[in-house]
């Protein structure tokens, strides 16, 4: 039998608790490198998440383990939204850019990833590949429920995170620059366009719907 401890909590009871100080930890990192990058000072994280310095280390002893995990927490967390914001939202095209949205503050963290975990080559691949099998097919979803019939299928979510990507880069070196604003027009332009033209040939054809994995 089970029994409690001093403070009456069962160890499933702890290790819950345990989870969910591990992901707020995980929020309040994310947010903190969104606006001050990966290098941030961990005390901007700990003041943000209300808890000791000491208990970052505690579950992340290194600035590499923390990054992949708050790497890792985001793509996990765009890959809920997705389905999340199509069953709430009246508009799959407003459900769309609201992911999008979430999509360029996680290239900020992505960006910073390779000098973060140095030297580990092997392991920043991983993870680049499990961001793109993970969060490609949720970005298709998204593209066929917001575009037209007969455009459906012919933009790939890996087209439109990859031009993404593309306009994310050096976004964070200079302050003038609106990496978000510009992902917002390029998708209403997606939109727009898919209602308007009706000439295959101005989009990607089917067949690249699925092409070869590539650095975004």
């Amino acid at each position: 039998m089970t029994t409690a401890g001093p403070a009456g909590s069962t160890p499933r009871a702890k290790r819950v608790d345990a989870q969910r100080n591990e992901q707020a930890l995980l929020e309040a990192a994310a947010a903190v490198f969104v606006t001050s990058g990966v290098d941030a000072p961990v005390r901007l994280i700990a003041e943000r998440a209300g808890v000791g310095m000491g208990t970052i280390y505690r579950h992340f002893p290194t600035r590499p383990a923390l990054v992949a995990a708050v790497y890792q927490h985001q793509v996990e967390a765009l890959a809920e939204a997705g389905p999340a914001l199509l069953r709430e939202s009246g508009d799959p095209g407003v459900a769309l850019q609201r992911w999008v949205a979430g999509f360029v503050d996680f290239l900020v963290t992505k960006h910073g990833l390779a000098g973060a975990l140095g030297s580990d080559t092997e392991g920043v691949n991983t993870l680049h590949h499990y961001f793109v099998d993970r969060l490609v097919p949720v970005c298709d979803a998204l593209l066929d429920a917001a575009l037209e019939p007969e455009a459906s299928g012919r933009l790939s979510g890996y087209m439109l995170m990859r031009g993404i990507g593309n306009l994310c880069i050096g976004a964070g070196n200079d302050p003038r620059y609106d990496a978000a604003r510009l992902a917002t027009l390029l998708v209403t332009g997606v939109l727009t366009g898919a209602r308007h033209d009706r000439d295959p040939g101005t989009i990607a054809p089917e067949g690249d719907r699925k092409p070869p994995r590539d650095k975004m």
